[in-house]
């Protein structure tokens, strides 16, 4: 039988992962409802409306509102932002801020405030949404608050910006939650099952002392019994009372013998049906986890698949990498890291909607996972971005397939409507060297990738 303890163990450590997951994704939230507060702040004063829609802003993140009501928020400052562009023309919020006058019941204040360096600021949620996006690199919410976070201009934008960020933060939170809940109710099933594996293994024991103190009972009796004879036997003064105290005597042990057994065969049926249910138990025990293990193995190769795709996910591809890494040291074996990235896919988004762009993603993904051996990887690394790598092969049989399958993907001959639409894919290639970090060879392959890119694209380059 599968010891207990090691699928108990298991939900234990999958809990205590999921908890400091939520752990990290509560305190990411707080941190950007922070930074919008006192971006709020920074951009008061520059319109009445504005300071009004900032307020409202401010005052819900505080109270940590939910997704519906800051998302109610965040559409009413767009709007305001909007038609305050719209009244000003081309000058930005910020340069207007510059030319409202101070209050004549107001005195200056004695220092400028410090200027809020909007470039760190948006190279700092650039980071958190790379975080995100690499939690659910599906979410179509992600490459929206991108194209917000690179248009916004001034404080009141970025503050918008990040209590979306804000808002997706507390959902991803709430859904790790909702994991870590699953668990701990698996967990406690698992937990009642092995106290009733407990209590039948304490009851046999006590059966056992039961036993063990009825037959010394028994022993004591008999002897009891025996000595009292043996004196009454040596008092008698004729046969007849000899004989009559030996058949009483005698008679007695009987009785307390026939007791002792009929007790012990009520024991044997109530040990052998006990004995039956904890067989029962035992093979119901047995399947529920060998089917617990299944459930262990089916949710660690989802949380390790994209869901889109079906093929490896960020996490599975980061992890094996680092596994690579450590192979090449110990054993020199060569290994090529592939960067994919599909052509112009905003463009077939934004011409033939997301559904098509799925579609692409997921033809993509089958054509480069066909030709692949079982020591080779392909995972979906972003949004249109894909990671290979290929175990033992040299960089020219590496270049090779690569440039077979981007022929591939050429050819593979979509439609919308009866329109074909032209999907090709770039490459940036490299070869793992010792002393090789993941940072170091992912910028020599996407150099490569972004050489590609500029010699055209529907290429493959290595560096």
């Amino acid at each position: 039988m599968a010891d207990p303890t090691d699928w108990k163990t298991k939900h234990l450590n999958s809990l205590r992962e999921m908890e400091l997951e939520e752990r990290r994704w509560r305190a990411l939230e707080q941190v950007l409802r922070r930074l919008v507060n006192r971006l709020c702040a920074a951009a008061m004063g520059i319109d009445p409306r504005l300071d009004t829609q900032l307020s409202k802003l401010a005052e819900a993140n505080r109270r940590g509102a939910d997704v519906t009501e800051l998302g109610a928020r965040h559409d009413s400052l767009s709007d305001t932002l909007k038609a305050l562009d719209s009244n000003f023309g081309s000058a930005t919020l910020t340069d207007l801020q510059a030319t409202i006058p101070v209050s004549r019941t107001q005195s200056a204040p004695p220092a400028a405030a410090p200027a809020v360096n909007l470039a760190a600021i948006r190279a700092a949620a650039a980071k958190l949404l790379e975080r995100i996006a690499a939690h659910d690199p599906t979410d179509t919410r992600i490459a929206d608050i991108k194209g917000q976070l690179a248009s916004a201009g001034n404080d009141a934008a970025f503050a918008g910006v990040l209590a979306r960020m804000a808002d997706l933060v507390g959902e991803l939170g709430a859904d790790v939650a909702r994991e870590r809940a699953a668990a701990a109710a698996v967990l406690g099933q698992v937990t009642e099952r092995l106290e009733e594996m407990a209590n039948y293994i304490g009851s046999l024991n006590d059966e056992r002392r039961a036993r063990l103190d009825d037959a010394d009972t028994l022993n004591t009796a008999v002897l009891s019994q025996v000595g009292s004879l043996s004196a009454e036997a040596r008092n008698a003064s004729d046969l007849p009372t000899l004989r009559a105290l030996v058949a009483s005597g005698l008679e007695s042990v009987a009785t307390q013998v026939r007791d002792f057994h009929a007790r012990e065969g009520k024991r044997s049926g109530e040990q052998s049906a006990r004995a039956e249910t904890l067989r029962a138990r035992i093979t119901e025990l047995e399947r529920e986890s060998r089917e617990l293990n299944r459930t262990l193995d089916l949710e660690r190769r989802h949380s390790r698949l994209d869901p889109l795709t079906k093929i490896a996910n960020r996490p599975a591809f980061d992890e094996r990498f680092t596994e690579e890494l450590g192979r090449l040291k110990r054993f020199h074996t060569p290994v090529a890291l592939l960067l994919w990235d599909i052509d112009r896919f905003k463009g077939i988004n934004d011409s033939y909607g997301h559904r098509v762009g799925d579609a692409v993603l997921r033809e993509v993904a089958a054509c480069l996972a066909v030709r692949l051996r079982s020591t080779d990887l392909v995972a979906r690394y972003g949004g249109e971005e894909f990671g290979m790598l290929l175990v033992g092969s040299t960089l020219a049989e590496v270049t090779a397939l690569a440039e077979e399958l981007r022929q591939s993907i050429a050819a593979l001959g979509f439609h919308f409507k009866g329109t074909p639409v032209a999907v090709t894919a770039s490459c940036g290639i490299t070869e793992l060297k010792e002393g090789d970090t993941a940072a170091s060879a992912f910028d020599r392959a996407d150099g490569a990738l972004y050489r590609a890119k500029e010699a055209g694209r529907n290429r493959c380059l290595a560096a």
